[in-house]
């Protein structure tokens, strides 16, 4: 096009006309000419294109890590999905979510990969990750003058076993079987969260509680210092039987929770445990171009993301794309396939 040569055609038009209907023009290519430029401020100058909709991401209860790290990616959301409204929702955590993701009641959301391999209903088929996050380590909390000195210990007290949608409670029943205890007649199990457990250790209303989190998990850290009140309990001796247990028991390896995890409840010492990954998960019908963004997103935000929550500093591009027992959603494939070397 010779824009010159359109140019003086529209100023001789233009010029023909009263100056009234001139000024009426001009005042209608100024303001066309303004929300192009801020169209071009607001929207992306490059990358996939994506609906502009509101979306819900299911995170878990109000003080643990999935929660915190939901805050903390919604607000570099809003610079990575401009446009899109991010609504986060309170759940009970891992098998909560993923029911909340097949039914629709959730776009996307972060569930351990024993939880989302355990999951039998409907939609199974149609679960994709976008990215393998940071591990969960099994926390096993008792008050510091506790006798209990492993999982066997608890037989006959009251223990917080994560509430019944919580990736906690799945972890907690297999451990206490490999431990030889029955959650139903073998301890007096209470179905509560992090959210309310450590007040009940506190209080007196729990004699232990369990919990699956990233390190350090902020409610822990609180409920250990700045006194000495508790202390952590090892589970690691519990590795080798829950491998025995069947396929299921393939996504739980031995970790070791190190030593500056919670300094004063353990003693300065490594506590050995068990861990479990974490998966960023959507479904198939997710549109590629927004899993593409998202993904994207969780990588580029990790380092501000761990400044509050120390788990993502362990989100790693190299390890993102191993989501078993998950395929990779073709959008967060596209993204990876894009930056690789």
């Amino acid at each position: 096009m010779d824009l010159p040569r359109l140019g003086g055609r529209l100023r001789t038009t233009l010029g023909g006309w009263s100056p009234g209907r001139r000024r009426a023009v001009q005042a209608v290519l100024a303001a066309a000419s303004a929300l192009a430029l801020l169209l071009w401020w607001l929207l992306p100058s490059n990358g996939p294109s994506y609906p502009r909709r509101p979306i819900s991401f299911a995170t878990g209860v109000a003080t643990g890590v999935y929660e915190t790290y939901g805050v903390m990616l919604k607000s570099d959301l809003r610079t990575a999905l401009p446009g899109v409204q991010v609504n986060l929702t309170h759940t009970e955590g891992s098998v909560d979510n993923i029911k909340r993701l097949v039914s629709g009641r959730a776009d996307f959301t972060i569930a351990a990969a024993d939880a989302v391999a355990n999951y039998q209903g409907p939609g199974k088929s149609d679960l994709r990750a976008c990215a393998r996050l940071y591990d969960d380590y099994m926390q096993l909390v008792v008050p510091r003058d506790s006798p209990v000195r492993s999982a066997v210990g608890l037989r006959g007290l009251r223990v917080g076993v994560g509430q019944a949608g919580s990736g906690v409670n799945l972890i907690t029943r297999r451990l206490l079987m490999a431990a030889g205890l029955n959650i139903d007649h073998d301890i007096k199990a209470f179905p509560v969260g992090i959210d309310t457990a450590p007040a009940m250790l506190l209080s007196g209303k729990l004699d232990a509680f369990f919990w699956s989190g990233g390190l350090p998990t902020a409610a822990v850290t609180a409920l250990a210092a700045p006194v000495d009140r508790i202390k952590l309990v090892q589970l690691g001796d519990l590795v080798e039987k829950l491998h025995t247990m069947g396929p299921a028991m393939q996504y739980y390896r031995q970790a070791v929770m190190p030593a500056d995890a919670y300094p004063l409840a353990q003693d300065h010492q490594p506590v050995a445990t068990i861990a479990v990954a974490n998966l960023l998960v959507t479904t198939a019908h997710a549109d590629p171009g927004l899993v593409e963004r998202l993904t994207r997103a969780v990588i580029d935000s990790r380092d501000e993301i761990g400044k509050q929550v120390h788990a993502a500093q362990l989100v790693d591009l190299r390890t993102a794309v191993f989501t078993d027992p998950l395929p990779l959603h073709a959008g967060a494939e596209r993204y990876y396939r894009s930056v690789k070397p």
